[in-house]
């Protein structure tokens, strides 16, 4: 059966990542979690001194990106992939508050999403992947067979990284979470390389209302159809 490639692209704290993987691991696909590879850029930037405040040392990181490299394994006891920035597990530090709050202006440096597509469509180049983020069905992989776009309303997305934050034993405020979503929202659609948009052959799925399985149906539907008309 002929592989394919699933782009699945959308707001921060849609879920996209979850869903992502989930399919990945029903269909036997693999899985690359291109936020994470952000998240990651910008753990390094933390801990090497890249951040002055809140501005950004952009020559010092130009300099130094050749020297992040990002991979994900497999992790026995989740059945998911973890993040390695340069052969370190990163997976836990790349989901805290401190990385979220500066994703977005690091994301927004086209020598960095440069890098990161590079890296993104070399892992991708043997088909059988499905991959999440912001610009993959635009960007990345233009060609993908099955393209979806996912949204939420923004105080449903807060509640939900709320939730995850306070289900993992981290402090959260709600109004903060709420803010930094409005926050990324904009900076992701108005950036001037790759901003956040939905591809014209996208598939809309908005999951504001949905249980996990409803959504999980609905992808599987979706995948049946397109695998039917490529084979």
């Amino acid at each position: 059966m002929k592989k394919i490639t699933i782009a699945i692209d959308g707001f921060s704290s849609c879920g996209k990542s979850t869903m992502a993987k989930d399919l990945a691991r029903e269909i036997g696909y693999i899985y690359i979690d291109s936020g994470a590879m952000y998240r990651a850029v910008t753990l390094y930037s933390i801990e090497n001194g890249i951040f002055q405040g809140d501005r950004i040392d952009a020559e010092k990181l130009k300099s130094l990106i050749k020297d992040i490299h990002i991979s994900f394994r497999l992790n026995p006891e989740t059945g998911r992939p973890d993040t390695y920035l340069n052969g370190v597990n990163v997976e836990n530090k790349i989901r805290t508050m401190e990385v979220s709050s500066r994703v977005s202006p690091i994301a927004t440096l086209d020598f960095v999403r440069e890098a990161m597509v590079a890296q993104q469509q070399e892992m991708g180049k043997a088909k059988g992947i499905v991959m999440d983020g912001r610009d993959i069905g635009t960007t990345v992989f233009p060609d993908a067979e099955l393209k979806i776009f996912v949204t939420a309303t923004p105080e449903i997305r807060a509640q939900r990284r709320y939730d995850e934050l306070k289900a993992k034993g981290e402090e959260a405020s709600f109004d903060e979470i709420l803010e930094n979503v409005k926050q990324r929202d904009y900076i992701d659609q108005n950036r001037d390389v790759s901003p956040l948009r939905k591809a014209s052959d996208a598939l809309l799925l908005d999951n504001s209302h949905l249980t996990i399985s409803q959504q999980k149906e609905w992808l599987a539907e979706q995948f049946e159809r397109v695998i039917k008309e490529k084979n």
